[in-house]
């Protein structure tokens, strides 16, 4: 897969998870009846979704978003290169630990939290860490130029353009 579309996908998770973030921020709490049981299915534990919470958690989400998809055209530069790194990590991370709760330390197995861990959150996760990892380690090519133009038409423009100077 090329670095475009890696760069693509990822930014597209990372910016669902921050419209998801964006969404409970409305106070609503789909796909959960209310914000103790979204808080367990997310997290595992009970944690506020207030805006003291949500917002630096979308605003984090989105400049990796950003980053990512910059990273995977060749463009951002080093800052750029930084941000898909701290993606890479964070996701890395959060794919070991996920690895630990599947392994059932530290996480029922009969919660809904064990199961979207074990099928979405994880998985997830652990293909995102590696995306980002290929983007930040991988050099990545400049942009191309467009090819110099040939052929009769290119030519006549050129002596046209020689014959108009002083």
């Amino acid at each position: 897969m090329n670095t475009s579309r890696l760069g693509t996908l990822t930014a597209a998770v990372l910016l669902t998870d921050a419209a998801a973030h964006l969404y409970w921020l409305t106070g609503r709490t789909w796909p959960a009846h209310d914000v103790r049981s979204l808080s367990l299915a997310v997290l595992n534990l009970e944690v506020p979704f207030t805006p003291r919470v949500l917002v630096p958690l979308a605003a984090v989400l989105t400049t990796g978003a950003v980053a990512v998809l910059a990273r995977s055209r060749g463009r951002g530069g080093l800052p750029a290169r930084l941000v898909t790194g701290a993606v890479a990590a964070g996701t890395l991370v959060r794919a070991a630990a996920g690895l630990v709760w599947i392994l059932g330390i530290g996480a029922d197995t009969a919660t809904p939290f064990y199961w979207l861990n074990l099928i979405v959150y994880t998985p997830l996760c652990a293909a995102m860490a590696t995306a980002a990892g290929l983007l930040t380690l991988r050099p990545l090519a400049p942009a191309a130029r467009p090819p110099h133009p040939t052929g009769p038409a290119a030519t006549l423009s050129r002596t046209a353009g020689r014959a108009a100077r002083p």
